[in-house]
C-alpha cells in the first residue's frame, strides 16, 4: 500500500481492507484521482486516498452517512490539553451498557436469555445508543423498528440507573479505570485542561461520572474538568432532545465542540492537543477533528483495525503520561 495522507502509523498489514469501489460508489480506484480505497476491519468507514489528500467516509445505519478530510496530525509535548473518552478510558462500564443492549434485543425478540456474539462487540460499544440497536435489529429482528428498541431501552436503563443509585441492582456497573486519580491529578499539578467526551447521554453518562467521583473521592465533577461534553438529552415523546444520535463519535463534533468551544482552544493549537481513547469509533472522532489519538488497551481499537490512525498507544492511562508532559 501507498503512504497514506492522515495516517501516522503506516504498518496497515492485517488492519484494512483493499476495495476497487466505496459501497456507495461514489469512489472508484482510478477515476478522479483516486488512487487506493481502504476499509478498517469493521468496516464502519471507508478511507478514499488521493494523492494529495484523504476522504474519509462514515457510514450510519440511520442513514445520513458523512465525508471529512482526514488531515496529518502532529502532537508536541507537553500538552495544554487532554481530551479523555468516558466508557473504557475513564470509567469500567462497556459490559453494563452491552448487557442493556442484550436486554433490549431480548425484549424485542422475545427471549429474555438473549446473548449478544462476541463478533457484535464492536457494533455495540463506541457509537450512539440508535446505531447500536440499529446494528441488533439489523442481525436479529430485522421486523422491529428503532424507534420500538429506544422505548425498551430507555425503560429497562432508567430502572437500573435508579436501583444502582439506590445501592441495589449492579452497584459495580461503573468503576475508576486503573490509575484514573493520579493520572488526572498530575494533569491538574501540571496545568493542563481536561476535557471529558462521550456518545452517551447525559442521563446514561452523568450518573457514570458521579459515581466514579464519588468513589476517587475527587468532589463534584463539573467543578474539576475544565469541560465536560456529552451526546446530549434524549429525544422521548414528550419532551425536547439534542442532537445527539446522528452526530456523535466517529464523527468528529463531540471532540472538536469539547475543544474549541469547551476549553477554548484555536485550532492553530491542535499541536498542543492530544486525546485518548479505547475504542475504534472515538480514535476516529479524534482524528477527523484533527487532534493526534492516544489508544488504551480493552477496548476494539485493535479488533476494529484502526491502530494505524493512533500516534501511540499504551496499557494504561498512567504510561501515557510521559508523552503528555513532554518528557520523551
Amino acid at each position: 500500500m501507498n503512504k497514506i495522507i492522515g495516517l501516522e502509523n503506516m504498518n496497515f498489514e492485517g488492519h484494512f481492507h483493499e476495495l476497487e469501489a466505496s459501497e456507495n460508489r461514489m469512489f472508484k480506484i482510478g477515476v478522479d484521482g483516486v488512487e487506493q480505497i481502504l476499509t478498517p476491519l469493521d468496516r464502519k468507514v471507508e478511507l478514499i486516498a488521493f494523492k494529495d489528500k484523504t476522504l474519509v467516509y462514515v457510514k450510519s445505519a440511520m442513514g445520513y452517512p458523512a465525508i471529512y478530510p482526514l488531515a496529518d496530525t502532529s502532537f508536541e509535548g507537553p500538552a495544554e490539553a487532554v481530551l479523555m473518552d468516558l466508557d473504557g478510558t475513564s470509567v469500567y462500564s462497556e459490559p453494563f451498557w452491552m448487557w442493556i443492549i442484550e436486554q433490549t434485543t431480548g425484549r424485542l425478540i422475545g427471549n429474555p436469555k438473549f446473548k449478544l456474539e462476541h463478533e457484535d462487540e464492536p457494533h455495540v460499544s463506541g457509537h450512539s445508543v440508535s446505531e447500536h440497536l440499529q446494528y441488533c435489529i439489523d442481525k436479529y429482528c430485522p421486523d422491529k423498528s428503532v424507534e420500538e428498541a429506544r422505548k425498551y431501552y430507555f425503560e429497562i436503563t432508567n430502572h437500573e440507573l435508579k436501583e444502582i443509585m439506590q445501592g441495589r441492582g449492579h452497584t459495580n456497573a461503573f468503576k475508576p479505570t486503573d490509575g484514573l486519580k493520579d493520572f488526572l491529578m498530575a494533569l491538574k499539578d501540571n496545568n493542563i485542561k481536561i476535557g471529558l467526551v462521550t456518545s452517551g447521554l447525559y442521563e446514561k453518562a452523568w450518573p457514570e461520572i458521579v459515581s466514579a467521583f464519588k468513589k476517587l473521592g475527587l468532589g463534584d465533577p463539573k467543578d474539576f474538568y475544565d469541560a465536560i461534553i456529552t451526546a446530549g438529552q434524549a429525544l422521548r415523546k414528550g419532551q425536547t432532545g439534542t442532537l445527539g444520535e446522528l452526530s456523535p463519535k466517529p464523527h468528529p463534533w463531540l471532540y472538536a465542540e469539547t475543544a474549541r468551544v469547551g476549553l477554548g482552544i484555536n485550532p492553530s493549537k491542535r499541536h498542543k492537543v492530544i486525546g485518548i481513547e479505547d475504542s475504534a469509533a472515538g480514535v476516529l472522532s479524534i482524528r477527523l477533528a484533527g487532534f493526534s489519538a492516544i489508544g488504551i488497551a480493552g477496548g476494539n481499537i485493535e479488533a476494529s483495525g484502526v491502530t494505524p490512525f493512533l500516534h501511540s498507544k499504551y496499557g494504561n492511562l498512567m504510561d501515557s503520561l510521559p508523552l503528555i508532559l513532554g518528557e520523551k
